[in-house]
Formats: structure tokens, C-alpha cells, sequence
């Protein structure tokens, strides 16, 4: 009698436009893939940002993830273009409204997930980009990225998960230094910081990563999964304390003056005149 197991049916992809994914001996390389906007986030990508790690997690022929951006960036964040052009409008404040549930999905759905998670960030990440690659397991960057939280300078608060996951990598003074100067660093920076794991000459990171990937994947399976998901413990219990109030703190900025105007000027490529509301 031969015993179904149902856990062992493939999973596809098929539906995603901008996460691509690739299983190779193993090792799943999900893509953001929309390199003519340094794979930037607006509302459909978020989405599929959000739904991606529940087939992830079900995906039994992956044991290691790699993270990754298509060309020259990681990901530049939220969309600025997209954020001005919603800003003071009905749809902008229906939008506000909804980034707290949105938010907490993409961060829960990722923390769900019991493969390894290995960011490769290939080029820079800024603001919601950091975000997503300071979750991920381990982080593995290119020595020149420029990397960073700028939310402040489009008069957001960083709290799409920045001000869950920043202190607890770096302390409270490093994180607020960062967050509230939004302030850039070189990976090489940011390694010595101990904010990612390594810095490597970005000709060379994809391979090393895959390296890391398969001598992970080499270990005993329920070994890695279950290491990993006590250590998440603490992860998961500061993103269900910090993160609904951090969230809600940057969809009230959304509605401010100063957010608009951040946002056209950057748009505009001006200087922001800002009115303290």
C-alpha cells in the first residue's frame, strides 16, 4: 500500500509578475523582478510580497530560500512617483488606512516560514528593501550597496518593521541614529556594525550565498527549521509589540502636510519645505 503525502505536491508560481522563482538541488532563488524600478514596492507588489511566503512554506522541494533583487538594486522601497501622486487624495487616505493589516501580513507570512531565509542583496536597499532583507535569516550584501531606512525624509515614520527590527540588530541609539537622520551606509559599513552578517564584493555574492545555501541544506532538516524558529521567538514577540503601533504611527504621517510635500519634492527633485503638520 503506498502512503499519499499530500505535503510532497508541487507548488507553482505561475501567478507572481514581480517575484520570480527558481528551485535548483534545493535551493529556491526568489527574485524581485522589476529592475527598471530598482524593484521598488507599490500596492500590487506588496501584495504578492505578502502572499508568496504561504506557498514558500509549503514548497516541500525548498530547504533554503535566497532573496534577491533583479539588476543593479535590491530594492529601493516604497514607490515614491506612486506615493506623491496618492498623497492627499481619497484613494491615499483608503490606502493609509489599509498599510497596518498589509504590513503586519507581509512580516507575520515571512516569520511563518520555516526554510531559511537568505538575503542577497546585490545592490541598494533603502527604506521598506531594508526591511524585508533585515528579516530574512541572514543577510549577505555587496560591499557597495548603499543601504538605509529614508522614510523620515518623506516624512514617514520607519514603521513598516524598521523600528522592530533595527534596535534588535543594532540597539536602540544605533537604530534611532539611522532612523531618525535617515542616514545611508556602504554594506562594508554596515557588516562591521553587525547590521547583516557579511559584506562581499558584489561580483562575488551570489555565489557565496548559494554556497551557504547548500551547506545549510546539507544539515538535518528538522535541526535548521526548528533552530531557527526559537530564535524567531523573540522576533516574533517584538513584531506583535512594536509593530500594529509603529505601523499606524506611519499611516498617520501619510496624512500629514509634510508627507506630501516630501514626497512631490522628491518627485520634483527640489528641496521639501516642511510646515511641522
Amino acid at each position: 500500500m503506498t502512503t499519499q503525502r499530500p505535503w510532497l505536491n508541487p507548488v507553482t508560481y505561475d501567478r507572481y509578475t514581480f517575484m520570480k522563482v527558481e528551485v535548483t538541488d534545493g535551493i529556491g532563488v526568489v527574485t524581485m523582478n522589476s529592475a527598471e524600478t530598482l524593484n521598488s514596492i507599490g500596492p500590487e507588489e506588496h501584495r504578492e510580497m505578502e502572499d508568496i511566503w504561504l506557498d514558500l512554506a509549503r514548497d516541500e522541494s525548498i530547504k533554503v530560500i535566497i532573496l534577491t533583487g533583479a539588476g543593479r538594486a535590491f530594492s529601493a522601497g516604497g514607490d515614491v512617483k506612486r506615493m506623491a501622486a496618492r498623497a492627499g487624495t481619497e484613494f491615499g487616505l483608503e490606502y493609509a488606512l489599509r498599510v497596518p493589516q498589509n504590513t503586519l501580513r507581509l512580516f507575520e507570512h515571512m516569520l511563518l516560514v520555516p526554510q531559511p531565509i537568505l538575503a542577497a542583496v546585490n545592490g541598494d536597499a533603502i527604506g521598506l528593501g531594508m526591511t524585508v532583507a533585515l528579516f530574512a535569516d541572514m543577510s549577505f550584501v555587496a560591499d557597495d550597496a548603499k543601504l538605509g531606512d529614508t522614510h523620515v525624509k518623506v516624512g514617514l515614520v520607519a514603521g513598516d518593521g524598521g523600528a522592530v527590527v533595527w534596535p534588535l540588530l543594532v540597539g536602540p541609539q544605533r537604530a534611532k541614529e539611522f532612523l531618525m537622520r535617515g542616514k545611508l551606509l556602504k554594506g562594508a559599513q554596515a557588516a562591521e556594525m553587525g547590521l547583516v552578517n557579511y559584506a562581499l564584493p558584489r561580483e562575488d555574492l551570489m555565489a557565496e550565498t548559494h554556497k551557504i545555501a547548500l551547506e545549510i541544506a546539507a544539515n538535518p532538516l528538522w535541526a535548521v527549521r526548528w533552530s531557527k524558529a526559537a530564535i524567531n521567538k523573540q522576533l516574533k514577540a517584538q513584531l506583535g509589540q512594536i509593530l500594529e503601533l509603529s505601523i499606524a504611527y506611519e499611516a498617520m504621517t501619510m496624512m500629514t502636510h509634510d508627507y506630501k510635500e516630501a514626497a512631490t519634492a522628491f518627485s520634483e527633485k527640489r528641496k521639501p519645505t516642511f510646515k511641522g503638520y
